[in-house]
């Protein structure tokens, strides 16, 4: 059976790894695609690299444009990130009736659906299962395996980086600057790791999660980012002490009146499963109706990790090249027609349970006035924590909350700051109990 011929636009880490399985692996793939799926022409900047990662046969180019209007490609693959020239190309080969595999989430989340749209025009496929968490096939579970339910929240630890330094804080007692200055050397942070530890990559991720799970347009702009950078090795501690772990978490919730959509370091118990996910690696926790909450751990970036994702939209796409367009399983899961407009919640909006860190006076009464504050904006007590006292007459001060929303724990807190005894900013964190 004829070949599907496949044009790869940036040949670096992943578009290496996509070439090495697809020739290891072809005559499985074949199998399971129903015909086998070739390389047929890549564009790189650094041709010498590409040949020696594609080998003889492959044409080689250093426009990627070309690959997107190629007569011979039937599906293009962007490999080349971020939102400039790898837009314009994914555009242009919709234009030119190519379906599309991308592993770029910065590119659907922030874009996503102008692309879907001029897609759905053209009768072309547009696939990004490498775009979330690497290797895990969560895109496919939330558009397809949980198709049945009413999903009601994503829970996920979706960026490596971020999961490798929290995870070293922990077991090391370290300092925040410590720890990412040896996972720059590792080379789990780039030089500038700013996209990772405050959250941006890992918002890109849930924004794509959150359109597919409750059936709304991406908007990444509107989700709320809270990094790691300003984290204290303390709360690591004191959040274990009281049976916690802290991870950066990306939370995506259906609310009566609209959408959570948050990235931010939250405690975890440390029971949960999702707590004991450690180093690099992802996981995504999925809450239905129906099936309850099921969760998809592996690898979130590499080479052949991500290449698995590539190569399994590769073969979806393959296996629908001639299906009506009408039957095809949605981008977003939900009929374009039936998308909903639902509105994504202010970070003031969000209820959740709380960690908060007071330095106080050690004297009769403080205790009395933040517990009366605090219940004053409807904030119950779950757990309390003094730690000891130090040489200057003051402890530290940890308090759990009950569920609560964020501008009444916000009002609260700048009353307990204003008091007397109270020195300095209370740290606050969020708390997910994600049982459920």
């Amino acid at each position: 059976m004829k070949p599907i011929h496949v044009g790869i636009c940036g040949v670096g880490t992943v578009g290496g790894g996509t070439a090495t399985v697809l020739k290891r692996n072809c005559e499985e793939i074949a199998r399971r695609a129903g015909r086998p799926i070739v390389v047929r022409a890549a564009a790189s900047r650094d041709l010498a690299r590409a040949r020696a990662a594609l080998g003889e046969g492959v044409e080689l180019l250093d426009d990627a444009l070309a690959i997107a209007r190629h007569p011979d490609i039937d599906i293009v693959v962007e490999l080349i990130g971020g939102t400039t020239v790898a837009k314009d190309v994914v555009l242009a080969a919709i234009e030119n009736g190519k379906h599309v595999v991308t592993a770029n989430k910065k590119l659907i989340a922030e874009y996503g659906n102008e692309i879907f749209a001029k897609a759905q025009a053209k009768g072309v496929m547009v696939a990004f299962e490498a775009a979330v968490a690497g290797g895990i096939p969560v895109i496919k579970a939330l558009r397809e395996g949980l198709t049945a339910n009413t999903i009601e929240w994503v829970a996920g630890i979706i960026n490596g980086t971020s999961n490798f330094i929290l995870t070293e804080m922990r077991d090391k007692g370290a300092a925040f600057a410590d720890v990412l200055k040896e996972a720059q050397r590792l080379g789990y942070a780039e030089a500038d790791p700013t996209f990772d530890i405050e959250g941006h990559d890992a918002a890109h991720k849930l924004t794509i999660m959150s359109a597919i799970a409750f059936g709304i347009p991406v908007q990444f702009d509107k989700a709320y980012l809270e990094g790691i950078s300003k984290l204290d090795a303390a709360d690591i501690k004191y959040a274990q002490e009281l049976g916690y772990r802290i991870k950066l978490l990306g939370v995506t919730r259906r609310r009566p009146h609209g959408i959570e959509l948050r990235v931010a370091p939250t405690l975890i118990p440390a029971k949960r499963l999702i707590a004991n996910v450690d180093g690099v690696m992802n996981a995504v926790l999925v809450k239905g109706d129906a099936v309850g909450a099921t969760m998809y751990y592996g690898p979130g970036a590499g080479a052949e990790p991500t290449a698995s994702s590539v190569i399994a939209d590769l073969v979806d796409i393959t296996r629908l090249h001639t299906a009506d367009p009408e039957h095809r399983v949605p981008h977003l899961a939900f009929q374009p027609s039936a998308m909903a407009d639902l509105p994504i919640l202010p970070i003031d909006e969000v209820e959740t349970c709380y960690y908060l860190r007071l330095n106080a006076q050690d004297q009769p009464g403080v205790l009395a006035d933040v517990t009366r504050l605090l219940a004053d904006g409807g904030i119950s007590v779950d757990a309390m924590l003094q730690k000891e006292v130090t040489d200057d007459g003051r402890a530290d001060i940890i308090i759990i909350t009950h569920l609560a929303v964020e501008k009444n724990v916000n009002a609260a807190l700048a009353k307990i700051e204003a008091l007397d005894s109270i020195n300095g900013k209370v740290v606050k964190l969020r708390l997910e109990h994600l049982n459920g």
